[in-house]
């Protein structure tokens, strides 16, 4: 059966039999053909093309979070579907009822593959991207917790943003050029790190002939081929773990290798001998600053291993990027506030010695190099009238600093 066929039959058994003929369809997943070429952000995998309708209902409200320009989907137990919109928290709509305890798996389920719906049986927490033909591409967490069933759903750009349009500095981008070294994107939940980290892979993409492995849970921003060879593994769908997966991909000749996230202890070895032994690697962690970030990598090694893992780190680390969305002034959108820090000669010397409260230090006196601190970043923004004052203390680590 031809795919124009295929797509027909589905648009068919997906109608409602009671509506009439002007009644618009529900976005439906579809099969697309090779020659459809939509961008590479927008672009399904094999587990996305799932061949069934979303639900109507769950349609509706993911259709008016994108209209409306909100960035997730909040589908909470006992409270009305919510959406994240400039930062704040607000119902889609003012007059739906809260959710019951099984709503927000009735909704999501029919997209579970057999393998996920064991994973959320067994573990309470499962996470998949789905790909909406009318709307783009989501990442979709759901899980269980005392009232019932909820599920998160971010909304994934349609394509992949440079960093001047994310308000970063298109320096960052100086830093794909290493061949070797660790390069960490840290900040909170919801804090761009995914955004940032595709557009340094999306220039690598354009401009280096280089193979690219991505390690991603699930993948987000689907990158094809350009100048580089992109592979993406998706946890649980590829492989079992970042682990597994990032062990095996240093036998596939890889030079770049993206690390969706550094959470556990064997993780983050393989990344540090990859950033080691000639790769170079992207990850992210949820930390706020520099100096906590080190810590955070630290204190996922017993004590008697940290003195190897210093050492080591200070050998392979390029640069540390932290970043926050600070709520514009004008209520239109967020602004990202960004701390820098580049792997100097002193830098690494602290990374051996444990003196971990002096980087703040090199940061300051590294401006000349490119480096920022928060404090620094957020002032700058203040002085632009972008944020205001109040924000901007709500975020500094050092707020000494940021009055100064």
């Amino acid at each position: 059966m031809e795919t124009e066929d295929l797509n027909r039959l589905i648009r068919t058994l997906n109608a409602d039999p009671k509506a009439g003929p002007e009644t618009k369809e529900p976005p439906v997943f579809e099969i697309l053909r090779g020659d459809d070429a939509p961008s590479a952000a927008a672009l399904p995998s094999e587990r996305t093309q799932v061949v069934s309708a979303v639900a109507p209902r769950l349609a509706s409200l993911l259709t008016e979070v994108v209209r409306r320009g909100g960035t997730d989907l909040l589908l909470v137990p006992l409270a009305p579907p919510s959406m994240r919109l400039h930062g704040q928290l607000v119902p889609v709509s003012p007059l739906a009822p809260p959710l019951s305890s099984t709503d927000a798996y009735d909704l999501v389920a029919p997209q579970l593959s057999a393998e996920r719906r064991r994973r959320y049986s067994e573990g309470g927490a499962v996470d998949l991207s789905l790909h909406i033909e009318a709307l783009g591409r989501f990442r979709v967490n759901l899980h269980r917790s005392r009232a019932g069933s909820g599920a998160a759903l971010r909304v994934l750009p349609r394509r992949i943003p440079p960093l001047a349009e994310l308000g970063l500095p298109e320096s960052l981008y100086e830093l794909t050029r290493a061949s070797r070294g660790l390069l960490l994107v840290t900040g909170a939940t919801g804090s761009g790190k995914s955004t940032t980290l595709a557009a340094l892979l999306d220039y690598v993409n354009r401009t280096e002939a280089r193979h690219v492995v991505t390690i991603e849970d699930p993948v987000e921003y689907e990158h094809r081929h350009g100048k580089s060879i992109v592979e993406q593994i998706e946890i649980g769908a590829d492989t079992p773990s970042f682990s597994a997966a990032l062990v095996a991909a240093l036998r596939q000749d890889p030079d770049v290798i993206l690390v969706g996230e550094m959470r556990d202890l064997e993780t983050t070895r393989a990344a540090l001998t990859a950033a080691e032994t000639g790769h170079l690697v992207f990850a992210t962690l949820h930390t706020n600053d520099v100096p906590q970030t080190v810590n955070r990598i630290l204190d996922i090694f017993p004590s008697e291993q940290q003195g190897q893992v210093r050492q080591q780190l200070s050998l392979c680390l390029s640069a540390i990027v932290c970043q926050q969305l600070v709520p514009r002034k004008d209520g239109r959108g967020r602004a990202v506030a960004v701390e820098l820090l580049l792997a100097t000669d002193s830098v690494r010397a602290h990374l051996r010695r444990g003196s971990f409260h002096q980087l703040h230090s090199e940061i300051t006196l590294g401006k000349r190099l490119g480096m920022t601190t928060m404090e620094e970043s957020l002032a700058a923004l203040v002085r632009a009238g972008t944020i205001t004052e109040g924000e901007a203390r709500l975020r500094a680590s050092h707020p000494e600093d940021l009055r100064l």
